[in-house]
């Protein structure tokens, strides 16, 4: 009872959705003034997604079944297609043997009145000629039909078919002047596009005896055609295309480096066609062969003859004849021969590409140490087409136009084919080529964050695994090959590192981050490089050129705001001790003053929570320690000078701004307070500064050693009595050409 009420209750549920006035907020607004809580909205919530599951089922069945009749109701179009087309050549076979009909009572009509004329003299000669053209009806059938010629041997009957040919095919009289030429065969054919499958024209073929001639249809001038193409028979190879309904009667023409299919009325025209065609091909051959051979007897030696039929020539006095080499003949009557070029389209087809492989390299090796005779380059140049075709196809495979999904495993199989076919070259190309699309699809899929690590994260572990998986299947698929390969991918990853630092520097450079969040993401920028260590890739050398002038850059701005901040508070200095009000701002000073690298700092500090050092000296060993520490993290040894510049000219600022204040101030109490400050920046910041630039960089500072061990402050002109300027400039002429101060 209970599931025919939940019936019940879903079929009223689904009316009420489906009615034409629901309104989905008034719905809801009823619901909730109805419902006695959160437990009815829950089980209400259930049964509409229930409801949604089963209208979702509904119609993916409804989907299938329309999909189903969709398929078969275009499999009946085609069968009905087929048919009328059948039924149109039908058609035309039936008229074209009603038209032949009149034809075939002329030649009777003639010896008819030839006998009447031979009878009486009074019958007239002219009664019984015939116009000559129309005796060879037979060499130019009707629309929809194919023949053989069965004219005469003679030479007027063929020069009789090629002039009806010159008057019914356009454009073509020019080409077809070659002495000796006649019609052999022609008929209907309809042409398919070689790579689609599409119908494209209908054209009828004329076969002489030294090539193919191929002529479209005239749709408005009935029996007339215009010229499309000419094929020597001597480039032009013949293959059956295996039938694959509704795709059957077919054949391929290949003509380097283009193909055409062409589709006969049925199976019977289609064979007559490869038949007449390798026959002629093979007359043409034998024909030419004579000609060289006959052309080539009188250069011989008259002499062989009479020496050979002479038994009584001493056979001593002879030179050792010449054994004619016989021509070794190549077995290609086997099964799989005969029928690998219909193999090869359909493995290229069916995107069996190992198969295709496969049934090459056995060719191959059958082939390998046996001669070439013209059926043997016959084949290698059917062969040869399919494999240009294949070729073709796993470049597509490749290219970045394709979908870039699956990671580098994905192109192994295009790869590995290429490179059995002997295109290395190729493949690694290729190969590189779509990761690379790979990798800049990637990194512009990712999504700018608001935090810029978070960002930098991302974009480290999207690209460097990338580049790890790249080059773990490159070492997979080129072991072995040509060692050429391996340059061209540390080319290739030099390059995919300038395209991970234009979108690191965007983010991190140009958007003028702190100096801190530049080294923390250059940071993971490293750790992440060190990574390709592990397969043996070191392109820490690439990521620091390519980085050089942007944190060159970043130090520069950074040094900029450091050298203004100390000059501003130069400019308000008033030389009076700190006075931090609370024992907890006392506490955090000092923790802060010891992760700066200053231990003793407990000696400058007094009673309650005084310290006895400037506001400005405390601010400016913090902020100068710290850009050292930032600094560190961003070192590598291009940077070493700039560095160290950057620093010497920090540290000046406030030295200068010492050295000045102590020579103007006149108060002898705050005399000794700058004194004080003054031997704080000597005897302790300066130790621990190039303490902590020697343990980051490895090397002692040769500048920063001779700045630490000046006897006396830097010197500024004894004569001057000018205040701090609120900028805290120190004129040019400041320095003292005698002192000992510093020449950085």
């Amino acid at each position: 009872m209970a599931m025919a009420m939940s019936d019940s209750g879903a079929s009223r549920l689904r009316r009420q959705l489906e009615s034409g006035g629901f309104e989905a907020r008034l719905y809801v607004k009823q619901l909730s003034q109805q419902s006695d809580g959160d437990r009815d909205l829950q089980e209400h919530r259930q049964r509409i997604q229930a409801l949604a599951e089963e209208t979702a089922q509904n119609l993916k069945r409804n989907v299938y079944q329309n999909y189903r009749q969709f398929i078969e109701t275009a499999r009946e179009i085609s069968y009905l297609e087929s048919e009328m087309y059948q039924l149109s050549h039908l058609l035309t076979e039936q008229k074209s043997s009603l038209e032949s009909i009149p034809l075939t009572l002329l030649p009777a009509a003639a010896a008819a009145g030839a006998a009447a004329a031979s009878g009486g003299e009074e019958g007239g000669g002219g009664a019984g000629g015939r116009d000559p053209l129309r005796g060879q009806a037979g060499f130019f059938p009707a629309p929809g039909g194919a023949s053989r010629d069965s004219s005469g041997p003679g030479e007027e009957g063929k020069q009789r078919t090629l002039t009806t040919l010159l008057e019914k095919v356009e454009g073509c009289r020019h080409l077809l002047e070659t002495p000796g030429q006649y019609l052999v065969y022609n008929g209907d054919l309809v042409e398919y596009d070689a790579d689609h499958m599409a119908q494209l024209q209908r054209v009828h073929g004329f076969l002489m005896n030294d090539c193919l001639l191929v002529a479209t249809w005239l749709p408005q001038r009935r029996g007339m055609y215009r010229y499309d193409a000419l094929y020597a028979l001597d480039g032009l190879a013949v293959v059956n295309v295996k039938d694959n309904p509704p795709m059957k009667d077919m054949f391929k023409l290949l003509m380097f480096p283009e193909s055409r299919i062409f589709q006969a009325e049925n199976a019977k025209i289609k064979r007559e066609w490869l038949e007449v065609l390798e026959e002629t091909k093979r007359a043409l051959s034998e024909k030419r062969r004579r000609e060289q051979e006959e052309a080539a007897a009188p250069r011989g030696p008259p002499q062989v003859a009479s020496k050979a039929s002479n038994p009584f020539e001493d056979e001593e006095d002879d030179e050792p004849a010449v054994p004619e080499v016989e021509e070794e003949k190549v077995d290609l009557s086997m099964e799989w021969i005969q029928e690998l070029p219909e193999d090869l389209d359909v493995s290229i087809a069916q995107r069996d590409f190992e198969g295709a492989v496969d049934l090459l390299d056995k060719l191959n090796h059958y082939l390998e140490d046996k001669p070439s005779p013209p059926p043997v380059k016959e084949l290698r140049a059917k062969v040869d087409e399919r494999v240009r075709q294949l070729t073709e196809v796993l470049v597509f495979e490749l290219s970045p136009d394709r979908s870039l999904r699956g990671g580098p495993k994905a192109t192994r199989r295009a790869v590995s084919q290429l490179i059995r076919l002997g295109q290395c070259t190729k493949a690694c190309e290729l190969f590189l080529r779509n990761r690379a699309a790979a990798v800049h699809t990637a990194i512009r899929q990712l999504r700018i964050e608001g935090a810029t690590l978070l960002y930098i994260h991302k974009l480290c572990h999207v690209f460097f695994t990338s580049l790890l998986e790249t080059a773990r299947e490159f070492e997979t698929d080129f072991a072995g090959t040509d060692s050429g390969c391996y340059s061209a991918f540390v080319v290739w990853a030099r390059s995919a590192m300038g395209m991970f630092v234009d979108a690191f520097s965007k983010q991190v450079f140009d958007s003028k981050e702190s100096l801190s969040t530049a080294a923390e993401c250059v940071k993971v920028a490293k750790e992440h490089c060190q990574q390709l260590g592990d397969i043996g890739l070191d392109l820490t050398f690439i990521i620091h050129a390519l980085l050089v002038k942007d944190i060159q850059g970043a130090l520069h701005s950074y040094k900029e705001i450091i050298i203004e901040a100390t000059k501003h508070r130069n400019s308000e200095e008033m030389w009076r001790r700190m006075n931090l009000m609370t024992p907890e701002a006392l506490g955090k000073l000092k923790e802060e003053m010891k992760s700066c690298g200053v231990s003793n700092f407990e000696q400058y500090t007094g009673d309650d929570c005084w310290v006895n050092l400037s506001y400005t000296v405390v601010a400016f060993t913090k902020q100068t320690m710290g850009f050292l520490e930032e600094a560190l993290k961003l070192y590598f040894p291009e940077l070493h000078m700039v560095l160290l510049e950057s620093l010497v000219e920090i540290i000046l600022v406030a030295v200068q701004h010492v050295d000045y204040s102590l020579r103007c101030e006149q108060d002898p109490e705050k005399k000794a307070f700058i004194r004080q400050n003054a031997s704080f920046l000597y005897e302790t910041v300066l130790p621990v500064v190039e303490k902590r630039f020697e343990e980051g960089v490895g090397k002692p500072a040769k500048q920063l050693q001779d700045l630490r061990n000046a006897s006396r402050l830097i010197r500024v002109n004894p004569e001057s009595t000018m205040s701090c300027s609120p900028s805290g400039f120190v004129p040019d002429n400041a320095e003292d050409a005698n002192s000992s101060s510093l020449n950085v």
